[in-house]
Formats: structure tokens, sequence, C-alpha cells
């Protein structure tokens, strides 16, 4: 089979990556990128699956992190999201320890309500090792982690061990289409210069732009501004001025939030906002007055819509990343989404052709699972108390049925669940849900069960192994510094958060 990847940076390179390593028997593998084109770069920051999938393409960890200048992650520091001056973690670890009756949540909360428990982090390894600022692999018991890193060094990176695998690599613009007259199916691509690409199956990693799926082939998109306004990120990099933290940081602002992502040589910083309640030249004037170090690059507004393409899959062409859809950077989930994409593609992959049963498949557990993502980052901005009118227009648009039920049950009963579509676990609807001051009215009666002293000292004995086992790690940065100290060349470019 001939695959075409049209279009490079971090979905493309992954794509080239995981299709030379798992399949490369079976397929024939070309990539089409240009120089001329920049990439937004999807992200620097990601959640703990992508440890998953570097170890199906065989990336060294160690190897990895100290060409892209990358740091450990532990989760994510909300800051004055609810209301100004709050702020909570929301880590990659589980909580306490839970029983087939119910979640242990529970416990907390009758712990909570009786006087006897602390904050919810407290009963989270990856909570109080994130908020002191420690670090360590293979300890006991191990961290769930991910990483902070360079998104344009990753596909360099990447780039450079397909091309050593053998991947042909094509430079060219992409300037037409070519659809088979009968099935409607692409079958080549025609580049600058005229080049012809010709494929059996192609995958669409061209951005925004969606030059396949999108404007070769039509299929809509759905729109979900209405949930999620926020239309606008502002990116720049700064030198580092501190120690790296295990964490990023999400500050919210009255019109969006900006983040910091702190990296080996530099710091990740950026303005996410909505262009109906600040313009560019204010956000650039609020980012500038708010990011510490000298600024590398000078940023440059970048335009988004958040939704999703009606199908991922139409015909012969796979969309990935941008291409497909994007919901906001908030929890750091595009690289995982292109992840996951590719890993359901190589599972449902036709040996003797398209299979309409494969594509509809693939295109409804891509719906589902986009739309969890979805749901999880609404309800950052659905639960707040802010006063401004971005946040009142957040709190009082009514959010997804599937969302408003996941409330009414934390509220109601203190119930959180995770589904077989869902990425988030039920930890982190739990530490999300407490964090945006959702306060159920009522919890199960199982704490009640235990006898006060008993549930006390359990309590205690969690804080206590969690606060024991943190002190034990060290710092984020002296653990860096011995594990993948920085070893590609400093270069900046543009990426998105």
């Amino acid at each position: 089979m001939r695959v075409v990847i049209a279009g490079g940076g971090t979905a493309g390179w992954l794509a080239a990556a995981i299709l030379t390593r798992q399949l490369a028997p079976l397929v024939d593998v070309t990539l089409v990128e240009s120089e001329e084109i920049g990439t937004v770069g999807v992200g620097e920051s990601t959640i703990p699956t992508v440890r998953a999938f570097h170890a199906l393409i065989g990336l060294d960890e160690a190897e990895f992190m100290a060409a892209t200048g990358a740091t450990f992650k532990l989760g994510i520091s909300f800051e004055n999201w609810a209301r100004a001056g709050d702020r909570y973690i929301h880590s990659f670890g589980d909580l306490g320890r839970s029983t087939w009756m119910g979640d242990f949540h529970h416990f907390f909360l009758e712990g909570r309500g009786q006087g006897m428990a602390g904050e919810i982090g407290d009963y989270s390894l990856e909570h109080r090792a994130a908020a002191e600022g420690r670090f360590a692999t293979g300890g006991e018991p191990p961290l769930n982690y991910a990483y902070h890193f360079d998104a344009g060094r990753y596909a360099r990176y990447l780039r450079s061990r397909c091309e050593a695998a053998g991947l042909t690599r094509v430079e060219g613009r992409i300037e037409r289409v070519e659809r088979d007259g009968r099935s409607g199916h692409i079958a080549a691509l025609h580049l600058s210069g005229g080049r012809r690409v010709a494929g059996d199956l192609f995958l669409d990693c061209t951005g925004f732009r969606a030059l396949l799926i999108g404007e070769a082939l039509g299929v809509g998109f759905e729109d979900w501004g209405a949930w999620l306004p926020t239309d606008r990120a502002l990116p720049v990099q700064t030198a580092a001025v501190e120690p790296a933290r295990p964490y990023t940081r999400a500050i919210a602002h009255d019109a969006g939030w900006q983040w910091r992502i702190p990296l080996q040589h530099r710091v990740g910083n950026g303005l996410v906002y909505c262009s109906d309640h600040l313009s560019d030249d204010e956000a650039r004037a609020r980012l500038y007055a708010n990011v510490a170090g000298e600024r590398l690059v000078e940023p440059n507004p970048i335009r988004f819509r958040t939704g999703r393409r009606v199908k991922a899959w139409e015909g012969n062409c796979v969309a990935l990343s941008l291409a497909s859809g994007f919901v906001e950077p908030l929890e750091s989930t595009s690289i995982h989404l292109i992840m996951i994409a590719l890993t359901r593609l190589i599972q449902l992959l036709p040996a003797g052709g398209i299979s309409p049963a494969a594509v509809s498949r693939y295109n409804e557990q891509a719906r589902r699972e986009m739309e969890a993502v979805r749901d999880f980052i609404v309800l950052h901005y659905h639960l707040n108390e802010r006063p401004e009118p971005f946040w009142r227009r957040c709190r009082e648009t009514p959010p997804p049925d599937t969302l408003a039920e996941r409330i009414a049950l934390f509220a109601e009963g203190a119930h959180a669940y995770q589904d077989s579509h869902d990425l988030f676990r039920v930890a982190s609807w739990v530490q999300v849900m407490l964090g945006q001051r959702l306060e159920p009215r009522r919890h199960h009666p199982l704490g009640a069960i235990m006898p006060r002293e008993r549930l006390a000292q359990a309590l205690g004995d969690l804080r206590a192994g969690v606060a024991a086992a943190a002190a034990r790690l060290p710092s984020h940065q002296d653990f860096l510094d011995a594990y993948c100290p920085e070893a590609a060349p400093r270069q900046t470019g543009s990426r998105m958060a």
C-alpha cells in the first residue's frame, strides 16, 4: 500500500514514525512538505499517553528529551479560573484508594465534612510532587507523567529518525489534488515544479487549511464556538529566569487565559483569548506585561476555530490534527488526539482496499472521543464565578447535554465516571470540578459506614504517605540536569501550546 502524508510538522512526522516503525514491510510511505510553509506547531505540552506511543515508535526517553529540550510534566496549575485568586492543580495521578462501592473522593468528602481531611491534592503523589517542584523516574510508587518539549525540535528529531529508516520525503508545495473520476478518491498530489505524487491512502496533515479533507473532498466542519468562544492565540518564547517547574501553568484573565510552559532552554508563553472581548493589540500588550525573561521572538496571532470535521476519514483520506478539528489547548490534548488517531488507523487499516465499515467505525470513535475532550474543556469555562463579560458568556451558555448530565451527577451526589471513549479519568473530573468550586450537595454514604476514628486514621495515613514519598524525590531541575541535559542547538519559532 502506498501511503502519502500531506504535510510535516508534529502530525506528519508522528504518522511517518509509526508507519515506518510498525508497518515497514507492508506500506511504502512518502511525506510531502514544503519548507516555505510554516507550521503552527500543535503543542509543547502533553499528557501521559504520549509515553505509550513513544514506546511504539521506539524512542529512548533521555535521548528524545535532550534533543527537544524537554522537561517533565505532572499536571496543570489552574490559576484564577473559578475566581480571581483561586489556584488548583489538575494532576495526572490517582486520588487515594478507591473501593468497588465508590471512588476515594467520597471518603474524602465525608472526612472533610467532619473536619479531618486536607485538600484533595494531599492524596495524590503527582499533585504533591508538582506543588513542591520535585520529580524522578522509576520511584516507588512511580509517578505518572508527561512532557513539555520544543515542538519544532520534536518534528526535526522525528524526521531524522524516519529518514534514517528509509522514508521518502518530497519537498514541494501542494498546488492541486487530483481525484479519481469514478470513485472520487484522491489519486495524486500535484506539486509546485510539476511533480505528481500518487498513492492509495492519503493522510491530511495540512493544518487548519485542510487542503485534502476540506478543500478537495468538501467534508464539512462542525463549529463548537458557542461553547468555546476563544479564537486567537498569541505565542511568544522567553529566556528562562527560574528552575523549570514540573507542570504547565494556565492563568485565566478577563477574556481567556495565558500559558507558561517551562523547557530546558526557554519558556513557552502565550495568550489564548476571544477576539470579541480583546483586540489583538490589547492581547499583545497584556502578554508583554505578563511574561518574565527576555523575549526571543516577536509573537504573531494565530486564528483558530474550535470544532471538528464531520468525518475525519472520507474515501481514501484520513485527516489528522488541525485538519480534522481543534479543541483549544487548555488540557494539552492535541498531540494525544494525533497519536490515538494513528493507533486507530493502524488497527483498522484495510489490507485490500478501503472498507466502508472500517471507515464508519473510525469516524464514530473519533467523534465520541473528540466530543468527550470538548466536554472536559468546556467544564473549565462553564463552571466559573468571574464577573467579566467573557466569563459570564461562558457560564450562561448551556453546556452540551452530555456535559450537563455529568455536572448534575456530581452536583447531586458527587458521582464521576470514565466511559470507554473518555480520555480523562475519574480523578481528573473530580479535581477540576472541585477546583472550579462545584461542591456536591451529597456524596455516597460509604465513608459514613466507617467508624470516625478509622476514617481519620486512613485519611491521615494516606496523606502522610504521599508527603513522605514526595519528600524522597529530588528537585525537578536537579533530576533534569543529571538525566537528560539539553543537547540540541537553540532554535526558535512560533508554536502553539
